[in-house]
């Protein structure tokens, strides 16, 4: 489960669909009628496996996370002179360019961070079912393999695509907005942003890129704000299995940002749109 985690995090086809599908069909029963409780145990794994992943997303990208926040102290520095306001000009010429990424990436975390504290309880409750994460699955296929045909059909051949540097707040916004796809099981977090950003004019690799990053936070502070479930009487008697869990979706998220940042700088979704119709009607016969 922890390497299923740590693959299909990142790779566009959504960890949540797996994570209830998986255990349906090699018949893991238990797991299978707990997902949809309210009080779950496994839900408390799978807290555990997230903070993981979150972790391996880190170690990956440390080097990038120590720039922006170098930049963020650069900025802050700059403002005493320039005043406070000067933070949130993001169009000024002297704003450091490490410091406004920091900044698209705070203000795209927020919608995805306020409805997944409101309603992804609920929606688990609701949807996490088999045949529904079959169905979800699906729809993530479609999303996928939608946004390719309308990226083909909507960007001219002449265009030239947006870089992070230049990146609108209000595309940001919309990119991390569209994040709020994924508290349904099947539709995929990375997928969603990937598409989103293709189609605010991002290439394939600023795209993976941005979203890559906008999984860290929201994956660990929503594993950082469960982890009281698994140190308390859900977790009881997992724990040891959540820590081994955990540390395999953490290998395994790093090899697959480390793999997928490269296989997006000369390829597409297309083989992830494909997967996940395939996978999603085949379950959708098999739990309908």
């Amino acid at each position: 489960m922890g390497l299923v985690q740590g693959v299909t995090e990142l790779f566009p086809v959504s960890s949540l669909g797996h994570g209830v599908l998986l255990p349906a069909l090699l018949g893991w029963h238990n797991l299978v009628k707990s997902q949809s409780q309210s009080e779950s145990f496994f839900l408390a794994f799978l807290v555990g496996l997230h903070v993981g992943t979150a972790l391996g997303l880190i170690v990956f990208y440390w080097r990038t996370w120590l720039s922006l926040f170098k930049g963020f102290f650069t900025q802050l520095g700059k403002s005493r002179t320039a005043g406070v306001s000067s933070l949130w000009k993001l169009s000024r010429p002297d704003i450091d360019p490490q410091y406004r990424l920091l900044f698209l990436l705070v203000i795209a975390t927020i919608p995805v961070g306020i409805v997944g504290l409101l309603l992804e309880h609920k929606l688990r409750v609701l949807f996490t079912k088999p045949l529904d994460a079959a169905i979800f699955l699906c729809a993530n296929g479609v999303i996928l393999l939608g946004g390719e045909l309308l990226r083909r059909r909507s960007r001219p051949a002449h265009r030239r695509s947006v870089d992070l540097d230049t990146l609108r707040p209000r595309n940001a916004l919309i990119i991390g907005s569209s994040q709020i796809l994924a508290l349904f099981a099947g539709i995929s977090r990375s997928g969603v942003s990937i598409v989103t950003g293709l189609s605010k004019q991002l290439d394939y690799e600023n795209a993976a890129e941005f979203a890559f990053l906008l999984a860290t936070p929201v994956i660990l502070l929503a594993g950082v704000l469960k982890l009281p479930d698994l140190f308390g009487p859900l977790g009881n008697g997992i724990r040891m299995q959540a820590f081994v869990g955990a540390l395999f979706a953490a290998v395994a998220a790093y090899f697959s940002v480390r793999f997928l940042t490269k296989w997006f700088t000369t390829r597409t979704l297309w083989p992830f749109g494909v997967y996940s119709l395939i996978v999603g009607i085949a379950c959708v016969v098999r739990f309908g």
